[in-house]
């Protein structure tokens, strides 16, 4: 990759992802698609049993107490389910969009009040469960340049970490910012970031710390006051650090250049001095590393080709290697142009990694009377499948996060006869449980057109009883026109039983 300045972040060409392969799980023939609805329709199989106990998994009565500044840890307790599935929409907002204009929304985020989202040069936080007929807009907080780079986690008391370009095209001004009121907390420019382009810049949180990297330097902040506490730049050597994964533990990826070859390493880090607690080195060939999770450390690896071929767990006090799961049949979602020049080092959409298991998207298949896909269980130490979760006929599943030991899982709809639905499934005893049934608009003017489900191409965020749906990117279905577009989407229950 060049390091030199990219073209603007806000050219349609630069930052739009293959549209291509957008649609790929609704290329089925909408005659096919009616006619197996009417045959589900006529047996029981649309709605769930309720689990009573969770067997061997993590109960509330076990949850780890987590500090102000912790990352919001989703293994450390268990929501409960609501009284009712039935959903009801809980935030909408549309934005105008010009003719042939596409406007840029790196980031997404929700507390228990707040779902905000970054779009542009500004954040804006919207009320949750406010009225659908009024503007939920809650508060505003204006950037001095577009967002370059952000964090996706959240601490327990509802503060996250942006990366801001200002006028002058650097990505050198890292923010604080209080979720539930918009308050701008803290804003420090990082040194000797010359080089930090929105291709290339990382930001991750770890208890009390903000680690930002951007492939020619790096630099930590403490989380509460903003005090810089490391930094580092590339000199001579050819080593450096591309980007972190934060949460219970800093992670860092490093790239070293040689002879036109890029080599990787991963590093467990001090958060606080930047020091090196131990090393893993990856084996040379591999064309790209992810690092969906610090804790346990899990790395996906591009072993002899540009998408990502397998996973490989590692030990979290020494960084020796434990197991490798290949992913041939799995879709993870590791794709750096998944938010165009927004790329993350830190996150796959389609993995999710618990305490002790790893849960992976499988591919769609091909056969219309065939569930559309599933999501395989592995045992983080041995690397074996140990459970399955299978989607249906036309309705493909995503893992989306941990419920203490359980896992939330989105189940899409193809049609108006089933619903979508928010489930939380207990791998251990095979129970699943409902937690929201609803339905997405699809092209209703009233709501900016049609709300989009693909993971590819939108934010799935679930918080607190509610599901979140946002586009990475804004831009009108018919090129030819602006109009209003979906930017946020959100579904809740009143009964949540908390």
């Amino acid at each position: 990759m060049s390091f030199g300045p990219p073209p603007s972040m806000y050219t349609q060409s630069a930052l739009a992802a293959d549209q291509s392969r957008s649609r790929r799980r609704r290329r089925l023939l909408g005659g096919i698609a009616a006619a197996v609805a009417v045959v589900l329709c006529a047996g029981a199989g649309l709605f769930w049993s309720h689990s009573s106990g969770d067997g061997k998994g993590r109960t509330d009565a076990e949850a780890v107490r987590q500090s102000p500044d912790d990352v919001r840890d989703n293994r450390a307790s268990r929501e409960k389910a609501p009284v009712s599935p039935e959903g009801e929409t809980v935030v909408r907002h549309e934005e105008e969009v010009a003719k042939g204009a596409t406007r840029h929304a790196p980031g997404t985020w929700a507390t228990g009040k707040i779902v905000a989202r970054a779009v542009g040069d500004r954040i804006t936080g919207y009320e949750i469960g406010g009225s659908n007929d009024t503007d939920n807009t809650a508060w505003t907080l204006r950037l001095d340049g577009s967002v370059c780079a952000v964090s996706r986690d959240v601490t327990v008391d509802g503060r996250t970490a942006v990366v801001v370009q200002p006028a002058h095209g650097i990505c050198d001004q890292v923010l604080m910012l209080d979720l539930d009121t918009g308050k701008q907390l803290w804003k420090r420019k990082i040194p000797a970031a010359d080089f930090a382009y929105v291709t290339n810049t990382n930001v991750a949180l770890t208890r009390g710390v903000v680690a930002i990297a951007w492939r020619r330097g790096s630099a930590a902040y403490d989380m509460d006051s903003g005090r810089r506490l490391w930094n580092t730049t590339l000199a001579t050597s050819q080593c450096h650090d591309a980007g972190y994964a934060g949460g219970r533990a800093l992670l860092a990826l490093v790239v070293c250049k040689e002879d036109d070859e890029s080599t990787y390493r991963v590093e467990k880090l001090q958060p606080r001095t930047g020091r090196i607690m131990w090393r893993y080195p990856v084996s040379k060939g591999v064309q790209d590393v992810f690092l969906p999770s610090s804790d346990p450390p899990v790395i996906a690896v591009a072993a002899g080709d540009t998408m990502v071929t397998d996973l490989i767990t590692l030990d979290p006090g020494n960084g020796e290697r434990l197991a490798t799961i290949s992913l041939k049949k799995y879709e993870p979602y590791c794709d750096p142009e998944i938010l165009g020049y927004f790329g993350v080092v830190d996150k796959c959409t389609g993995i999710v990694v618990g305490r002790d298991r790893i849960f992976v998207r499988g591919k769609d298949g091909d056969d219309v009377l065939k569930p559309t896909n599933h999501i395989t269980a592995f045992d983080v130490r041995k690397g074996t499948a140990v459970a399955t979760f299978s989607g249906r006929q036309f309705q493909s599943v995503l893992p989306v996060r941990m419920n203490g030991d359980d896992l939330i899982i989105y189940r899409s709809s193809l049609d108006e006869v089933q619903p979508a639905a928010m489930a939380d499934w207990n791998p251990r005893t095979g129970k699943e449980t409902p937690y929201l049934l609803f339905h997405l608009p699809e092209g209703d003017v009233k709501y900016g057109g049609k709300v989009e489900d693909d993971p590819e191409f939108s934010f799935i965020l679930y918080e607190r009883g509610r599901v979140f749906f946002a586009p990475y990117q804004l831009e009108s279905d018919d090129p030819r026109k602006g109009g209003e577009v979906v930017s946020i989407f959100g579904v809740g229950t009143a009964g949540l039983g908390h």
